[in-house]
């Protein structure tokens, strides 16, 4: 039986202490005004019958609604069955043996759920289909700094690959799909990517995007879900689409939500001025959301980032995700989605008081002058001489 979404199940909705109000003791409440609040979960962990359910609750008990499950990982591997695919070439792979029950246990806690599919950054794929892989000039599997491999962007029975998996998906009971990865390769020696489109160029890269998620929104909404999709957290700020495709504007006219990754390790430094935006996530954030919603235009609803909840070069605690989410809130954004690759997330960020703006961190204090080398004194022939010249260099 095919399942119509459930509307996101949104607790009460509490007012945020301004940064510079006098404190007051925290509320038992929850902080947070936005009516999604979602983590990222594993396909490997959804697996596990004891774990998820053990993680659903920690999510509600929390205050968290919603939760980003990935069925098809960045490495290639499908976590749906009876995909032919995925079967052909040995992708799939029974981490979640009953997806069904697996989207139950979340929804009997009124938690949205949301499959995460990756796309175009599949090296099994690839190596399987070598026809279906980007090329190097000389004709062989083009690869990734770290050696992987990638699909064609162009190549439409990969469209419809990622899109069976989505309407199983469907069938299985999520609310929505999200679409990860729906870019061109970004790192590596991307000149020499060859397509099977020799006229490629960013605006072939943004039309074939836009084609891909018009064709997957035809055949998606008729099974009741929701579309999303995954992009750069630059696309926010930049309008070119980044050599990548990813125009947001042409991708949030034809999806309900577009969740750039905001991650402020990720953002170079001196990035919007700032000197090191990872040290500095409450005016990464800002700067990043304030440029999308202008971009979005009348649309600011469909705005949901990704935010970083792990390390990576600064040392992240409950306090950065909260100042993450008060940048967000205060813009006026009502959905956002937290990300850890091990499943371990800052469960206090939106519990247990207002949310809070992170102090500026305090400038590092100046090295102090190195001492000047002294000179070996000369060892002295005499033994009277060394009795007079008893002090240390």
């Amino acid at each position: 039986m095919l399942k119509i979404p459930l509307l996101l199940i949104a607790s009460s909705v509490f007012a945020q202490t301004p940064v510079d109000a006098p404190k007051a003791p925290a509320p038992a409440a929850n902080a947070s005004v936005a009516t999604f609040r979602g983590v990222h979960f594993t396909g490997w962990a959804a697996g596990s019958t004891k774990a998820r359910r053990r993680f659903a609750a920690e999510m509600k008990g929390a205050g968290f609604n919603a939760v980003v499950i990935a069925l098809k990982d960045y490495d290639g591997h499908v976590f749906v069955r009876d995909v032919p695919l995925a079967v052909k070439t040995g992708a799939f792979t029974n981490a979640i043996p009953d997806l069904p029950l697996a989207v139950k246990d979340f929804e009997d806690l009124g938690i949205y759920t949301v499959a995460r599919i990756a796309i175009f950054k599949d090296d099994l794929l690839a190596r399987a289909r070598p026809d279906l892989a980007v090329h190097f000039p000389d004709g062989r599997i083009w690869t990734n700094d770290n050696g992987t491999a990638w699909v064609d962007p162009y190549k439409k029975e990969i469209w419809d690959y990622a899109i069976d998996i989505a309407s199983r998906a469907a069938i299985a009971g999520f609310d929505e799909i999200q679409f990860d990865y729906i870019r061109f390769p970004s790192d590596g020696k991307t000149r020499q990517c060859r397509y099977s489109r020799a006229d490629h160029s960013s605006a072939t890269a943004a039309a074939a995007l836009s084609e891909l998620l018009k064709v997957a929104v035809a055949r998606l909404k008729p099974l009741g879900v929701k579309v999303s999709v995954d992009t750069f957290g630059l696309t926010t700020s930049v309008g070119d689409g980044m050599g990548i495709g990813q125009s947001m504007e042409q991708m949030a006219e034809l999806v309900d939500y577009v969740s750039p990754m905001m991650y402020p390790s990720h953002y170079a430094r001196g990035e919007y001025g700032l000197k090191h935006p990872n040290a500095a996530p409450y005016e990464t954030i800002q700067r990043g959301v304030k440029d999308a919603l202008e971009r979005l235009g009348p649309r600011p609803e469909a705005m949901r980032p990704y935010l970083q909840d792990f390390s990576m070069g600064v040392r992240y605690s409950p306090a950065h995700v909260r100042t993450q989410i008060l940048a967000a809130e205060e813009l006026g954004v009502r959905g956002w989605i937290l990300w850890n690759a091990q499943n371990h997330y800052s469960w206090s960020a939106i519990q247990a008081g207002p949310v809070i703006k992170l102090p500026p961190q305090p400038p590092k204090p100046p090295k102090p002058p190195k001492k000047p080398k002294r000179d070996k004194p000369a060892p002295a022939p005499a033994p009277v001489v060394q009795a007079v010249h008893q002090e240390n260099p």
